[in-house]
């Protein structure tokens, strides 16, 4: 038993790692560029004016649900010293995910409360509410803007949507904005030429085995090793992982750790592809047919396909624990 939650307690300490990857510099390129610096080339916390009519700039940074863009930018924000918050507290980043429903004036009360405004009226008319939200960025001194989720912001009241976005990034005191959200988002803001110009794009590549499975075997390795399991051996391993995550890499990991959950609780010393597959039918409430872990022709599954539309190869030898 001691041993049991010594090893839950390690896996607990996994999920708070960070997993440091290529697309770390990516992210942190794209943000740097949209501060201002100081005489000597150094970073402030200001948003840079890319024109003389006083225009900032902002990012996009898409991916599929599951890639791990909300983390990759919470982590990028977090790790440039010039966006900690000041001395006196007062936040140099407003981060805020879309509100359920999403609406402009939902979106500005959550905004408004994030700034350490919460008592705005939501009887009040909507782009009274955004002025108030600029007059809050320009007194508390923000530099960066970021949404979360953005896609759900323009399911309604797009226009408005967008000329409050380009009101935030002209003149006095305007902020660097940046919206993460799935190819929804993009494909929103390409629909107005002057949002559009104003933003550049990082798009979090879909994991493929060639590009990514060493890299994945090193991580899968590593927590093993945090938590006294053996890493898997089964060759094709990492290809299953990968397409039972959808590609993704937040998906792979989450599915990894929930994987060691079923090693440690039946006190295993090795971490084996059932554990996997236990893993996968917890979170895919899916039969062993359709188990990316067992099937031989695996890469016929479509774990987002209907239930009617689904083809049920060969399985493997074996039975995934529920």
């Amino acid at each position: 038993m001691k041993d049991f939650v010594n090893k839950e307690a390690a896996l607990d300490a996994v999920r708070k790692l960070h997993i440091g990857l290529d697309w770390d510099a990516e992210a942190a390129m794209h943000v740097k560029r949209l501060l201002a610096r100081d005489g000597e080339g150094n970073l402030i916390p200001k948003a840079r004016y890319f024109t003389k009519t006083g225009e900032t700039r902002g990012m996009m940074l898409v991916g599929d649900p599951g890639s791990g863009k909300s983390h990759l930018m919470d982590r990028t924000l977090t790790k440039i010293p010039e966006l900690a918050p000041a001395d006196d507290g007062v936040p140099r980043v407003i981060a805020c995910p879309v509100p359920s429903p999403a609406t402009f004036k939902s979106m500005t009360l959550a905004l408004l409360e994030r700034s350490g405004y919460p008592d705005a009226n939501p009887r009040q008319e909507a782009w009274s509410l955004w002025q108030l939200f600029r007059h809050r960025l320009s007194k508390l001194g923000v530099a960066v803007l970021w949404i979360d989720e953005a896609q759900d912001l323009f399911c309604a009241d797009r226009k408005a949507i967008l000329r409050a976005l380009k009101s935030l990034m002209q003149g006095d005191d305007a902020v660097a904005v940046i919206l993460s959200g799935t190819d929804d988002l993009a494909q929103v803001i390409r629909t107005d030429p002057q949002v559009k110009r104003r933003f550049t794009a990082m798009v979090l590549p879909e994991l493929t085995e060639a590009a990514h499975g060493d890299m994945f075997c090193t991580v899968m390795s590593d927590y093993c090793a945090r938590v006294d399991l053996e890493p898997p051996v089964e060759a094709d391993l990492v290809a299953r992982v990968f397409h039972g995550a959808r590609y993704r890499f937040g998906r792979a990991v989450e599915l990894l750790l929930v994987a060691m959950e079923f090693a440690i609780a039946r006190n295993a010393e090795h971490l084996t592809i059932d554990d996997f597959a236990s893993a996968y039918a917890m979170n895919e409430a899916c039969l062993a047919s359709q188990n990316v872990f067992y099937a031989d022709s695996y890469v016929l599954l479509k774990p987002d396909a209907d239930e009617d539309a689904l083809a049920f190869p060969k399985r493997r030898q074996g039975k995934a624990r529920n």
